[in-house]
Formats: structure tokens, sequence, C-alpha cells
């Protein structure tokens, strides 16, 4: 029997190649946030709304909520932001959840935070200001910070912060109340009213009264006009003594004054002078106060 030498002896190995299937990659939740300022410009004491925007992308199914903090001025709180000015006053304005201002933009999901889920591409929110009325403040630039975060389970929280600033202009209103003299009787009649001044603070301001409506009047020669055109003579005054004759120009004794923001009130002196014998019946005038500033 023939024998197949050893030295011939051969063995085949098979090599299988199997390709390589690699693992899908998931990307990290992310979200981006971006804010646009709250300018009011100029304000005269008078209520004020304006919008801003944020834009926030975050990961499509992702839940988040954004948080506003309560600025940078001293004691802030949600509920009662203030921008800074000169001297470190303050003017208030609020920053709301909605456009009809009656919903505080809070810092956490109790105090009326603002929450969405992601969609994947850019959504926008708007952030409603408002500057209330009758803030009667130092003349200058208000400014103030607010930092926008943006919150949720399973991503790094992300921020954007965004300037508010307004410009306060000096302001001032003036009101006033009838003089009443009642009845004469031919005796000297005194009577007063009211005007009151409400000014920026530190804004100067004078008053002044004009001559009324009566044919041929003065500042030193005021008279009502009655029955007929009957004429009854009186005067208007700036001290409770009856001596100095309240004009509308500096040379005629106006009256001067500084705003504090609040109301400040002068009391206007009225006097009939006695023994003017004139028609029976209804005597008026109307007097005109300027407040200049």
């Amino acid at each position: 029997m023939n024998r197949i030498p050893h030295k011939f002896r051969r063995s085949a190995l098979l090599l299988l190649c199997l390709p390589s299937a690699a693992l899908p990659a998931f990307a990290a939740n992310t979200c981006t946030v971006k804010a646009t300022g709250i300018s009011f410009a100029n304000y005269v004491a008078s209520l004020k709304n304006i919008t801003g925007t944020l834009t926030v992308t975050c990961t499509k199914g992702l839940a988040y909520g954004i948080a506003l903090n309560s600025g940078l001025s001293a004691g802030a709180t949600i509920t009662n932001r203030a921008m800074t000015g000169p001297s470190g006053a303050l003017l208030r304005y609020g920053i709301y959840t909605n456009a009809s201002h009656s919903i505080n933009w809070g810092d956490s999901s109790g105090t009326n935070w603002v929450t969405a889920t992601g969609t994947g591409i850019a959504q926008k929110f708007n952030l409603y200001g408002q500057l209330p009325a009758n803030q009667y403040v130092t003349v200058g630039t208000y400014t103030d910070r607010i930092t926008a975060s943006v919150e949720g389970a399973g991503f790094a929280t992300v921020t954007a912060s965004f300037l508010v600033n307004a410009n306060a202009l000096a302001h001032c209103t003036v009101s006033s109340t009838a003089m009443a003299f009642g009845t004469y009787s031919g005796a000297v009649n005194n009577s007063t009213s009211t005007i009151s001044a409400t000014c920026s603070d530190a804004t100067s301001y004078t008053i002044g009264l004009n001559a009324g409506k009566s044919a041929g009047a003065t500042i030193t020669k005021r008279a009502m006009t009655g029955p007929r055109g009957a004429l009854l003579n009186y005067g208007i005054y700036s001290d409770a003594a009856r001596t100095v004759n309240w004009g509308n120009t500096a040379a005629t004794h106006w009256m001067t004054g500084s705003g504090n923001g609040t109301t400040q009130s002068v009391t206007v002196y009225g006097q009939i002078p006695a023994g003017q014998s004139i028609a029976p019946g209804s005597y008026s005038d109307t007097i005109v106060a300027t407040l200049t500033y």
C-alpha cells in the first residue's frame, strides 16, 4: 500500500471575513437661548408697553422651562423689578408672560416661568414689558439687566442676559381747585384755592396765573363779570397777608418750586375788596394757571 509522504500533507485554512455593523450614536440633549433687550425709550410718566423676544432651540421632545431672574437693582423681586438711574434712583417696571400684563414672569416653576417642549428648531417667546405711569423720577438714563435661564432634566442649563432701559425726561402735571367767595355783602371777602403740581424729582418749575377773562383785566386788577357785563373787582395773591399779586412772569411774582416726585400743593389767596356797589347776581372769572419747567 502506498502512503503519501508526510512532507506532502497540506492543510487548508478557511478565513471568514464578516462586515462589521456600527452601533447608532445618540446626540446629547441640548438647548440654546438668545434674547433681545427691552428698550422703553423716552419716559414721561405715562404707561408704556414694550415687547422683547427670547429664542430657544432645544432637542426635539425635550421638556424645558424658561426662568427670568429679578434683575440687578437693590431689593428687586420678580414682582417688583426696577431700573437704576442717577444717584441710585429707581424706575419700576414689570416683565410678564402674557399680553395683558397680568402674570409676572418668574424664576422657578412656582413663580410662573414659561414651559415648552423642544422641536429641534427655534421657538420664539415674547417678553411683555410694562413701565407703569406716574413715576416722576430724576431725569436721566435708567438700566437693568435680566438673566434668562433655560432649565430641565437631562441637559445643562443655558443662559442669556438682556438689557432693560429707559430715558426718563422731565415731566410735570398741574391741577387746581375752584375759589369760591360765597356771598359778597360789601365787606372784605377772603377765600382760597389750591394749585397742585407734580414734577419729576429735582425738576425746577414756575407757576404763573394770567389776568383772567374780564375786559381790561391785569394781574393787579382782576375782575369777575356778572349781569349785563357788570364787574366785581378782586385780587389773587401768593401770600396769606394778600400783599403780593400772583402774576405770570418773574417780574410779576410768579411762584417757583422744585419737584420731588410727589404732588406739591400751594395755596392761592383771593380777596374781594370792600365797598363795591354792584348789581345783584352771579359773578365769575376764569384764571389760567401755567406751569413751566
